[in-house]
């Protein structure tokens, strides 16, 4: 306070006896903010273009004071660029606290389970805060999650954050599995995992959806998986119509109608729940699964057993298309 005071009326000599008494004022009275705002202060920015900038958002009344409170209180430390939350009110004492020593303020962006690698980047793409451009992202290769970042952070860092969360998770998850899966190694793992991922979106059938493709690589059985039929009619993106019987039987690498054991990458970003699920499936001998009309799916050990499951979907959607 005291470096302060001397300051402002070094600024203010000429200005009479009231000096002092204006110079606390300005120190410690209430500010004009009229809401906690977030403020971004550019890299390289001086007391003068901050000044400015502060009194331009409303949080402080005059630039020229601001300056003069800057050189006197200098030895207290620089002021920081970034994001940061200034408070209603906020005295010119609070708003210099904030720039030295406040924490950043947190953005965040979530890439959900699921989704393939075109359609995060495009979520990176659009997040607002981040700079640069995105890096190439492997399918599957970037954890689904939220993440935290500040303004000004690179969407290639947020990436190599991503994917350095997905390779930890696997690691930890692959040393964990239970025995004698019929996967040979972690990206194995990955790309079932991809495939569970997308089958079902209930975290309870994950376990079980996972058993059923388990069981299908160790009895030589095509997985027969819709999503990577669609995934391979969409060209690795996102199929916007329902699957024809060509696109089961089109000759690619990812139909798993037609090859047999598992397509040669992910189709996806599975999240931790389907990874989880894949080195630790429910114990079951079931073969089959098909939608059963609420959201989850009916499952069966014979494939009669499943052709029953099958002809009573096929009944409810006959039924919701009569509506």
């Amino acid at each position: 306070m005291r470096k302060f005071l001397l300051g402002v009326l070094v600024v203010l000599v000429l200005a009479g006896g009231g000096a002092a008494w204006f110079a606390r004022e300005a120190w410690l009275s209430p500010g004009p903010l009229q809401a906690d705002t977030a403020i971004v202060i550019p890299r390289g920015s001086g007391a003068q273009a901050i000044g400015t900038l502060l009194a331009e958002r409303g949080a402080i009344r005059d630039p020229r004071i601001f300056a003069a409170a800057v050189w006197a209180t200098r030895d207290d430390g620089p002021l920081r660029a970034g994001e940061y939350l200034f408070p209603a009110r906020a005295s010119l004492e609070a708003v210099l606290d904030v720039l030295r020593k406040a924490r950043p303020v947190q953005r965040r962006v979530t890439l959900p389970e699921g989704l393939t690698a075109r359609q995060m980047a495009a979520i990176l793409q659009q997040a607002e805060g981040l700079t640069g451009d995105i890096p190439a992202v492997g399918e599957g290769t970037l954890l689904p999650e939220t993440y935290s970042f500040s303004h000004g952070d690179s969407r290639a860092g947020l990436v190599r954050r991503a994917e350095a969360a997905m390779h930890a998770a696997l690691e930890r998850l692959w040393a964990e599995r239970a025995p004698n899966l019929p996967l040979d190694t972690p990206r194995e793992a990955l790309i079932l995992a991809s495939i569970v991922e997308r089958e079902t979106g209930q975290k309870e059938e994950r376990p079980r959806v996972a058993a059923v493709f388990i069981n299908r690589l160790r009895q030589g059985m095509p997985l027969q998986s819709d999503p990577t039929v669609a995934y391979a009619a969409a060209d690795g993106g996102v199929l916007d119509r329902p699957l024809s019987r060509a696109d089961l039987e089109r000759d690619h690498p990812f139909n798993t109608y037609r090859n047999r054991g598992l397509p040669p990458g992910p189709i996806a970003s599975p999240g931790m729940e389907a990874l989880r699920a894949v080195l630790k499936p429910m114990q079951t001998d079931e073969l089959y699964f098909v939608a059963d009309g609420t959201g989850g799916h009916a499952f069966a050990r014979t494939l009669q057993e499943h052709n029953r499951n099958v002809a009573k979907w096929r009944a409810i959607e006959r039924q919701r298309g009569a509506r």
